[in-house]
C-alpha cells in the first residue's frame, strides 16, 4: 500500500502583534521581534524579561523550600553517619538515569555505602516492584531513596517498611489520592505555593543533593568539593530536565541553560564519551543536541536492553569503560531507530487500511505481538505527528499487553485512562503520556471505551493539528541583530519552542530541486518582494510539482544561518508550505 507523505494538514495559528512587545523592546533596547517573542511566552514585564534573557544560578529556588526535603536530608545524613546501606531506585528513562547519577556521585563523595537499582523496562516495568524491594532488603539495604518514581507505590513501600527499610520518595509525577507511608516524600506539588510545580525528576534529585550538602556543612558554607560538584551536576540535572520535556521557563530554564554550558567542563568520563559518540562539540551544545542526540542514546539502553548500562556510563571512573559503553549504546540506538521505523510503517498501514484516520475518529488504539515494548512510545508520538489523535500502542506477550500512550493538547490522557480503568490491569502517567497493562482479550473493549470517552470530552476541531507561528514577518527583517537575539532564547523546549515565523505570498525565484539520498527533501529559493532567501524543506520533496504550478504560496519556517564552503548565509528551514 502506497501511503501519502503526510496524512495530517496543519492549521496555522499566527500570534497577533502585541502592543506590549514594542514597549518591552524599548525598555530593554531589543528588537520588536524579540519583544514579540517574549510576550508570546507570557513574559511581559521588564524584570521578568531580564531574568529570562540573563538567567542566574542565584535565582534557583532555595532547596529548603522544596516540600519534604529537609526531613529527607536529615535521614540521609543519619544513614551516612551511621554507615547504613543506601540504595537509590530510579526510572529507566533519561530523567531517572540522571537523577540516580546525581545522588550516587554525591553520596560517594560523602563516603556512603550506596548502590543503585534500575528496573528492566520490559521484565519489571515502571516504578518499584516487590521482587526488587525484597532483593534489596536481603542485601542489607536500610534506606531506600526513589528518584523519578515512587509517589504511587503504596504497596511496595509498605513492603519495604515491613522488611526493615526506611523509604524516601523523590518524584514529580501526578500525586494520587494520599501519599505512600515513607519516612519522607519530596515532591514539588505537595505545596501549591512552591515556585516550580513543573520540576523534572532530575531537578528534584539535584535539589536533594544540594540540601544534603547543606546538612553536612559544619557551621559554615558548603565545602568547596561539594560546591564544585553541585555546579558540575547541573549538567546531569539539565539533561534530565530537557529530556523530560518539562516547561523550560523559570527555574527549569536556569538549570537547563547552565547545564548546557557546563557540558564542556564536565569531568565525568561518561559525559565526554557520550558527546564524542554523537560527534558533537561540547562547547555550544544546544537543547536540540541533548533532546535528539544525547538523550536518545542514553534512552536506548532501557529501550533495547537494560538502562543500568546508561547509569554505569554516567558513574564510571574508568575512561576506557566509558567509551566502550558509549559506543555500545550508539549501536543500540541505531537498532532502536530501525525498529521504530519498521513499527511506524506497519502502524501507519493499519491505520489507513482500517480507516482509523477518518475525520470522525477521535483516538487510535493499535496492538501487535511483534512490536518492541521499548519503542512503541516513540512510535505513538510519531503517529500523533501524522494523524493528530491520542494514540495507544500495545505490545502483546503471553496473553497480556504492555502499552504506551501519548496525547494531544487539550485531551487529558491520564483522566481518559482513569475513566477506562475497568478494562486495565494497571496504568500510570500524566496528561500527555502514560503507560498501561491490559489483558489481551480486553483490548477491543478498552479501545471502544477510550474512543467513547474521547468523543464525549474532545471539543470540536481538537484533532486538527495546529502549527503555532510567532509572527508573520517580511524576510528583510531577519537581520544579523535579530538572528543574534534569537539565540538568547536558548535553551528551547516545552513552553519556549524554537520560533516559527511565516511569510505569505512568496514566489519562487528558481525551480525547486529535490535533494537527499531518496530525493525526499526540497530546496527552493523564494522572494517576498523585500529580499530573497534559500529554503530547505525536509521530507517535502513531494511538494516539488505544487511549487512549480503555484504563482504564490505561504511558508512557515525557522530562520537559521547555514555555513557552506566558508560562507555563512541566512537559510529558512521550512516547517510547512501552504497553497491556495
Amino acid at each position: 500500500m502506497k501511503l501519502p507523505a503526510r496524512m495530517q494538514k496543519k492549521v496555522w495559528s499566527v500570534r497577533p502583534a502585541s502592543p506590549k512587545a514594542r514597549v518591552l523592546a524599548e525598555k530593554l533596547n531589543i528588537s520588536p521581534v524579540l519583544g514579540q517573542l517574549l510576550t508570546n511566552r507570557q513574559i511581559e514585564t521588564e524584570s521578568a524579561a531580564r531574568a529570562f534573557l540573563s538567567p542566574k544560578l542565584t535565582d534557583l529556588i532555595d532547596p529548603a523550600r522544596m516540600p519534604g526535603i529537609e526531613q529527607a536530608a536529615r535521614r540521609i545524613h543519619q544513614a551516612v553517619s551511621q554507615g547504613e546501606k543506601i540504595a537509590i531506585y530510579g526510572d529507566y528513562d533519561v530523567d531517572g538515569i540522571t537523577s540516580v547519577a546525581i545522588l550516587w556521585h554525591l553520596l560517594k563523595m560523602l563516603n556512603a555505602q550506596v548502590q543503585y537499582y534500575i528496573p528492566h523496562r520490559i521484565d519489571e516495568g515502571y516504578g518499584l516492584n516487590s521482587e526488587a524491594i525484597t532483593q534489596l532488603a536481603e542485601t542489607g539495604v536500610r534506606l531506600l531513596i526513589t528518584v523519578d518514581c515512587g509517589i504511587t507505590a503504596f504497596t511496595e513501600i509498605e513492603l519495604a517498611g515491613s522488611l526493615g527499610m526506611d523509604v524516601i520518595v523523590t518524584d514529580h509525577h501526578k500525586i494520587a489520592d494520599g501519599l505512600p507511608k515513607a519516612c519522607a516524600v519530596v515532591h514539588p506539588n505537595l505545596d501549591t505555593s512552591y515556585g516550580n510545580q513543573n520540576a523534572s525528576g532530575a531537578l528534584v534529585a539535584f535539589k536533594l543533593a544540594w540540601a544534603i550538602s547543606n546538612e553536612f556543612r559544619a557551621n559554615g558554607p558548603v565545602s568547596q568539593p561539594l560546591r564544585d560538584y553541585l555546579l558540575s551536576a547541573t549538567t546531569l540535572a539539565g539533561m534530565g530536565t530537557i529530556a523530560d520535556v518539562v516547561d523550560l521557563r523559570g527555574e527549569n530554564r536556569i538549570i537547563a541553560g547552565f547545564g548546557l554550558r557546563a557540558l564542556a567542563e564536565s569531568k565525568l568520563h561518561g559525559i565526554k564519551a557520550l558527546i564524542e559518540s554523537a560527534s558533537l562539540e561540547a562547547a555550544g551544545a544546544s537543547s536540540y543536541d541533548v533532546a535528539f542526540k544525547l538523550a536518545p542514546t542514553l534512552n536506548a539502553a532501557g529501550r533495547m536492553g537494560h538502562a543500568r548500562l546508561a547509569v554505569e556510563l554516567l558513574t564510571t571512573d574508568n575512561q576506557l569503560q566509558a567509551y566502550q559503553i558509549a559506543q555500545y549504546l550508539k549501536d543500540q540506538n541505531r537498532q532502536r531507530q530501525k525498529c521504530q521505523r519498521d513499527i511506524f510503517q506497519q502502524a501507519k498501514q493499519r491505520i489507513v487500511a482500517d480507516n482509523l484516520h477518518h475525520p470522525d475518529r477521535k483516538t487510535i488504539v493499535l496492538s501487535d505481538a511483534g512490536w518492541h515494548s521499548g519503542v512503541i512510545g516513540i512510535v505513538a508520538s510519531r503517529i500523533i505527528d501524522e494523524f493528530y489523535r491520542p494514540t495507544v500502542m500495545i505490545n502483546i506477550q503471553n496473553g497480556k499487553g504492555h502499552g504506551s500512550a501519548r496525547s494531544i493538547a487539550g485531551f487529558n490522557l491520564y483522566e481518559g485512562l482513569c475513566a477506562c480503568s475497568e478494562h486495565l490491569i494497571s496504568f500510570g502517567g500524566h496528561e500527555m503520556a502514560a503507560g498501561l497493562r491490559i489483558e489481551t482479550a480486553r483490548i477491543p473493549d478498552f479501545a471502544g471505551a477510550f474512543e467513547a470517552y474521547a468523543r464525549d470530552r474532545m471539543a470540536e476541531g481538537l484533532t486538527e493539528s495546529t502549527l503555532a507561528i510567532e509572527a508573520e514577518m517580511p524576510l528583510r527583517d531577519f537581520t544579523e541583530r535579530v538572528m543574534r537575539e534569537l539565540q538568547l532564547l536558548e535553551p528551547f523546549g516545552q513552553g519556549n519552542p524554537r520560533p516559527v515565523f511565516a511569510a505569505c505570498g512568496v514566489k519562487r525565484i528558481a525551480p525547486p530541486r529535490r535533494v537527499g539520498a531518496k530525493s525526499e527533501h526540497l530546496q527552493v529559493a523564494i522572494s517576498d518582494g523585500t529580499t530573497s532567501v534559500r529554503c530547505i524543506g525536509f521530507d517535502m520533496g513531494h511538494l516539488e510539482k505544487k511549487i512549480l504550478e503555484a504563482d504564490t504560496f505561504d511558508v512557515a519556517f525557522e530562520p537559521q544561518y547555514n555555513t557552506y564552503n566558508g560562507s555563512t548565509t541566512l537559510q529558512l528551514v521550512l516547517s510547512d508550505i501552504r497553497f491556495e
